[in-house]
């Protein structure tokens, strides 16, 4: 069922340039050419009764519900089915129509379970709302005989899915649930099967929906008009007495929700149709996976100790606080003021992420700030900031739908950002066509409803050579958009890469070698998308996660400045950005040479400006990224570090390095909601806050600022925000903020890009998409669309370098890493939820030609040595991959997927190559050393904490 705070039009909206003027129960009414009549009387105040109709949906008409009469038309038309024409003279209500309407509810409600008062959709029920506005009083029909909810002829309930629960009793085949699935999702998981009397509601093959497609979005629950899908949360809890806007704290779409409470309980979390990058439409994590935040493994109390081998010890917050900056100080005094650093998170807001970057500015007096987009989008930052001027995708979500041809490199949206891969398959079905750059065949490359026109599997590590050799193709055939590239372009950069494009070594001849696809294969691809009409190019990780990531990245950038895709919808160069505040966290000046809004901390004005603000002198230098933290931890000059939201211990590259880094430090605080593997090493741990429990801002991958709103108090008694502030006033740093948008404020007049945006203009707007600022007061959707921001568009010479990283006899495989639907990141919040039903261990993906040399069979246990380390996977037999390459996820701490990834990193940014790792794979029964050693910790560490819930 949906939200009732959200009004449902009944159908969806139409574009149109013209209106018409028609006459509704005697009121003059003007809507949009093309808009049902349906819609159009409800825009006007004029409810017409419904049950198979939802705006999210195309209009149906099956449940005869909304007849109303036209003059001069025969018959009773829906009025969901029906457009809006000029003169129409339409009554909603007579005599007539309410018999007819009466008549259709009496034949539902005579094949429809009587437990109103005992139903879990008392008080939020389409089908009682409408039996009460059609004026139903009695059914004559009665309720013996054939039916489909007594004891005698109802189905069982399906309980499969750990989420919602399948009540056929209660179902009315209305189709809403399939339409759902199918137009919103595009899943066609769901069917009616038989007919007449006998049609029904199934999933798959009637496996149930645990065992069928169905990927467990929530769209058949949201549309359903009956109990019939309810969410279980909801069946426990009864109605929500309140709704609170927010956004979700998964992957980088940045999905609105309404989080319907009660009293502080969250009962269910709905997606909110005014959601400016979702719609109304959602994903197993967003929609469901939210109990993490009330788990049993919060710690909610501040907890130090002397050393990481010592008790942890309960505090107080004023003591924690106290200790921890005593410590820093401590450590500035002796080791000197390089010592210590501290590491933004990109799952907080930005208010949180930009007091944090402050912290250690004017705190710590260092620019020691780094943040997780190191370890994956800054050669997103990097490439398009040499190319285009700014260090963002290009368009909104809504602009794919424009598109005539879409490029999908290095990523997997309908994993790792479903909504948008929703979205994205919607208009692959509407004929647009799709071009797959990947080693895998993803579920993109073909599935029953989507296939690619062509898949371009590369090996591993060759990205640059493969953009290269489209280039090249796009040059030497004359497919270049001249006229744009002149006037948009600088010309001497351009013809230095055309020279270097069409030399030989980029030919799709030469590539083939290289990356192991055929050269018709790239050169059709290659005219296929400079011949479109639109194309748009969308990546992700698989192209940043690699020594040439920013090479890459600059390729593509050139690419679609040589063929004019810039500037208007249905275009561009979008980033798929991996956590919900990648983007937000680059914004806000987390990386070591950056101020917010991407300013150099070396520009003496730029830096002026934060030191008039904040009343302190700011070290002109770059800090330290990642790796130099920890290197130099090793090498003994590094001591402290304060880490906010972030898992460094599991997430980043060449586990043992990390651990001996994390190892070496004095003085490690950790802020999170768990006890996670890096507070294994901390001195000092501060109880972090949920999405749920503060107020703030996220910034998606469309540059989109979206309001996170409290539902509950902070389980520990502080949001993050607050914890860092009592920090930095320990260390001596001004700051008095009463509320995050203080926070937002600051930002605002020290951001150019952040000028216009605001709470208040906000909570008006639903969302903001930066730039927004005087040039552009009500945000940016496209950038770039009369001029680059840095002026003309460069190009840039994308020399081929192999990588270092090379398979040998010893090694002879190559492991590339990813993400799956159900799970999350490191897997903190998702692996305590019911999410774990899907996906329960991280395992190794490999091709059958490959596993019979090795006499692997699936499920078998297998060791994955690489020269870093090795570790242990059960082994899962998938022509998904192409022979010499596997594959695996990272969600479970206990996998090791990094205790085998090396320290290769981009040339630029020093992003890890997470994608490219030469591996051995053989049978191997006993866990590898790095994982009995890792049980051995975690047992000690878990000793360490004190009693008590949090333990």
């Amino acid at each position: 069922m949906s939200c009732r705070c959200q009004t449902d039009f009944g159908t969806p909206p139409v574009s149109a340039d013209r209106t018409v003027t028609l006459t509704i129960d005697g009121r003059q009414v003007v809507a949009a050419a093309g808009t049902s009549v349906m819609r159009a009387a409800l825009e006007a105040g004029i409810p017409i009764p419904r049950l198979c109709a939802t705006d999210a949906l195309e209009a149906f008409g099956s449940c005869r519900l909304c007849l109303v009469q036209i003059d001069g038309r025969r018959g009773y038309p829906a009025s969901c089915t029906t457009p809006v024409e000029a003169g129409m003279r339409i009554v909603t209500q007579s005599p007539r129509l309410a018999e007819l309407r009466r008549g259709v509810m009496e034949l539902y409600i005579s094949d429809h379970p009587l437990d109103c008062l005992t139903c879990s959709a008392n008080g939020n029920c389409e089908l009682q709302d409408m039996a009460g506005v059609v004026g139903l009083r009695e059914v004559r029909y009665g309720f013996a005989g054939d039916n489909h909810f007594d004891a005698t002829h109802a189905q069982p309930k399906d309980e499969s899915n750990p989420y919602f629960s399948f009540d056929p009793a209660k179902c009315i085949v209305c189709s809403r649930c399939v339409r759902a699935c199918e137009e919103v999702q595009g899943s066609f998981a769901l069917t009616i099967a038989g007919r007449g009397f006998e049609s029904k509601v199934t999933a798959g093959a009637d496996e149930g929906f645990l065992g069928s497609e169905c990927v467990s979005c929530g769209a058949c629950v949201t549309a359903c008009p009956t109990a019939t899908l309810t969410e279980k949360s909801l069946i426990a809890a009864g109605q929500a007495q309140r709704g609170v806007a927010t956004t979700c704290a998964y992957c980088g779409v940045g999905c609105g929700f309404v989080a319907e409470v009660k009293g502080e309980q969250v009962v269910r979390m709905v997606p909110d149709k005014s959601g400016g990058a979702n719609a109304g439409h959602a994903c197993v994590k967003g929609r469901f996976a939210w109990s993490y935040a009330t788990h049993p493994d919060r710690v909610t109390t501040p907890m130090i100790r002397e050393s990481i081998d010592a008790p942890w010890r309960k505090v107080s917050w004023d003591e924690a606080i106290a200790y921890a900056a005593g410590e820093f100080r401590r450590i500035q005094a002796k080791y000197g003021r390089l010592a210590v650093g501290g590491i933004t998170s990109s799952r907080c807001t930005n208010e949180e992420t930009y007091l944090v970057q402050k912290l250690v500015r004017a705190g710590f007096g260092n620019n020691n700030v780094d943040t997780c987009a190191r370890v994956c989008h800054s050669p997103t930052g990097y490439g398009l900031k040499q190319t285009l001027g700014e260090s963002a995708g290009t368009q909104d979500f809504e602009s794919v739908l424009s598109a005539d041809v879409i490029v999908v490199i290095g990523a997997n949206p309908t994993d790792g950002h479903p909504v948008f891969g929703s979205l994205l398959k919607k208009r692959i079905r509407q004929g647009a066509q799709l071009i797959v750059i990947d080693p895998r065949a993803i579920d993109l490359v073909r599935t029953p409803h989507v296939a690619a026109a062509h898949h371009l599997a590369l090996r591993p590590g060759t990205n640059v050579a493969m953009i290269n050799a489209l280039a090249h193709v796009i040059v030497a055939e004359g497919l270049v958009d001249e006229a744009f590239v002149a006037e948009r372009c600088e010309a001497e950069a351009f013809a230095a890469w055309r020279d270097f494009v069409l030399r030989e070594e980029n030919s799709p001849e030469v590539v083939s070698g290289i990356a192991g696809v055929s050269a018709d294969a790239i050169r059709a691809a290659a005219r296929l998308y400079a011949g479109a009409g639109n194309g748009a190019i969308y990546y992700g990780l698989g192209v940043t996660e690699h020594s040439q990531g920013s090479t890459m990245v600059m390729g593509i950038a050139n690419l679609a400045m040589a063929t004019g895709n810039i500037g208007r919808p249905g275009v561009g160069v979008n980033p798929l950005r991996g956590q919900n505040n990648v983007q937000g966290s680059c914004d806000m000046g987390s990386f070591p040479h950056e101020l917010p809004g991407y300013r150099p901390v070396a520009d003496a004005a730029v830096r002026g400006a934060f030191e008039a603000r904040w009343g302190v002198t700011l070290d002109p230098e770059p800090g330290y990224r990642i790796p130099n933290m920890f290197n130099a931890a090793i090498a003994g000059s590094y001591k402290g570090m304060y880490v906010q939201g972030e898992d460094l211990a599991q997430s980043d590259p060449n586990t043992q390095h990390v651990h001996a880094a994390l190892r070496s430090l004095e003085c490690l605080v950790v802020q999170d909601i768990f006890f996670n593997e890096t507070a294994k090493f901390a001195h000092v741990f501060l109880p972090g806050a949920s999405f749920l429990e503060k107020d703030g801002t996220f910034t998606n991958a469309e540059r989109r600022i979206s309001r996170v709103r409290k539902v509950m108090e902070p389980l520990s008694g502080k949001a993050d925000w607050q914890a860092t502030q009592a920090l930095a006033q320990a260390l001596g740093v001004a700051m008095d903020y009463r509320h995050p948008s203080e926070i937002m404020d600051e930002i605002a007049a020290l951001t150019p890009s952040f000028a216009g945006v605001s709470y208040a203009r906000l909570d008006a707007a639903g969302s903001l998409q930066w730039p927004c600022n005087d040039a552009s007061p009500a945000g940016t959707p496209i950038m770039h669309t009369e001029h680059f921001t840095r002026g003309l568009g460069r190009f840039v010479v994308t020399e081929y370098v192999p990588t270092t990283e090379k398979v040998t006899r010893r090694f002879p495989l190559i492991l590339t890493t990813g993400r799956i639907l159900s799970q999350y990141n490191v897997g903190a919040q998702t692996r305590r939820t019911a999410n774990t039903v899907w996906h329960s261990e991280d395992r190794l993906d490999i091709h059958p030609l490959d596993a019979a040399d090795r006499g692997i069979a699936d499920g078998d246990w297998v060791h994955i040595e690489s020269r870093a380390g090795q570790t242990r996977l059960r082994a899962r037999i998938s022509e998904r991959m192409q022979p010499g390459v596997v594959y695996t996820t990272f969600h479970f701490p206990g996998s090791g997927a990094n205790v085998v990834t090396t320290d290769n990193s981009d040339w630029a940014t020093n992003c890890p190559e997470y994608k490219v790792t030469a591996v051995q794979v053989a049978l191997g029964e006993q866990p590898a050393r790095w994982q009995a050693d890792f049980r051995r910790m975690d047992a000690d560490q878990q000793a360490l904490l004190p009693p008590g819930p949090e333990a």
